[in-house]
């Protein structure tokens, strides 16, 4: 494992960090490595016999929404034993610190966690989810407009509970059990239609709202002065776009992922920095001359 004292954050990162005034962040799935959740397109791709990208549909949820509810709180009960790292926490301290727009954060992650770690979705923290959360909730009836942002109830419904002593439903050995319709999360306000997990499925739309804010964020006349990837190959649009959008802006760029990927897959440029290792320890030594120390607890609030 990575060591705080290993790492050695290069002198002109620091001085272009301190000096910059407009800073965005982009977040993959390797932010969240160190807490114990797998990549989604990654180790642990596969759930139960599925390819866990096949339940990710609105066609999967019409068609069976009992197997795919019980995927989905399988996956908010893995989140939600998973603590923030300290990468979380030193986002959230950085977003603190720059109360005042001048800090956007794009996270491509749905388990949770950045929100956790007290980093304020929208306008208040600067925290734009590109593919929603496993813990926003939303009827699908069309002329219903209920949405609950944070949802954190485990189980969501009694019929889904999962038993922590018990075998692992991630498993096709281990029977699944059968879930009626009208057992799953239903809607509070119209009271007929199901709720679905505010993620974003394959052959859906990115939140229009999300796209708005960045798009405004980053066309600002002020410029971008640095742009910090963490966790992400950043291989698809839009977040791909994002670090070309940045540079044109001004933005000089600094990736943190374990992995060094070849230079034109990763975009790197002559001037940029790449910090190879765990986003959980480089991240917070990174931000230290901005954020100073933090304090990451190690048992749930």
């Amino acid at each position: 494992m990575t060591t705080t004292s290993s790492i050695t954050i290069p002198e002109d990162f620091t001085a272009h960090l301190l000096s910059s005034t407009r800073i965005l962040a982009l977040l993959g799935a390797g932010l969240s490595a160190s807490s114990g959740l797998p990549t989604f397109r990654g180790a642990g791709g596969i759930w139960r016999s599925n390819d866990a990208t096949s339940l990710a549909t609105p066609e999967a949820f019409h068609a069976n929404p009992s197997l795919v509810w019980q995927f989905y709180s399988y996956r908010r009960h893995q989140a939600l034993k998973a603590l923030p790292n300290a990468a979380h926490y030193a986002l959230a301290a950085l977003a603190r610190k720059r109360p005042h727009g001048d800090f956007l954060t794009i996270s491509q992650n749905v388990d949770g966690l950045s929100q956790r770690a007290g980093h304020k979705r929208g306008r208040e923290g600067g925290l734009e989810l590109l593919h929603g959360s496993l813990f926003e909730t939303r009827c699908v009836g069309f002329e219903c407009d209920f949405v609950d942002e944070e949802d954190l109830r485990d189980p969501i419904v009694e019929a889904l509970r999962l038993d922590d002593d018990g075998e692992d439903i991630s498993s096709a050995e281990v029977p699944l059990k059968e879930v009626e319709v009208e057992d799953l999360p239903h809607c509070p306000k119209c009271g007929e239609e199901l709720l679905r997990p505010g993620v974003v499925w394959f052959g859906e739309s990115l939140p229009s709202k999300t796209l708005r804010r960045v798009d405004e964020w980053m066309s600002d006349k002020k410029g971008i002065d640095l742009l910090i990837v963490i966790g992400t190959s950043a291989q698809v649009y839009p977040a791909a776009g994002y670090i070309a959008s940045a540079r044109a802006r001004g933005a000089r760029v600094a990736v943190v992922n374990t992995e060094r990927p070849d230079q034109e897959a990763s975009r790197l440029e002559d001037g940029d920095w790449f910090f190879q290792g765990d986003a959980a320890v480089i991240v917070p030594k990174m931000l230290q001359p901005v954020t100073e120390s933090i304090e990451v607890p190690t048992e749930k609030l």
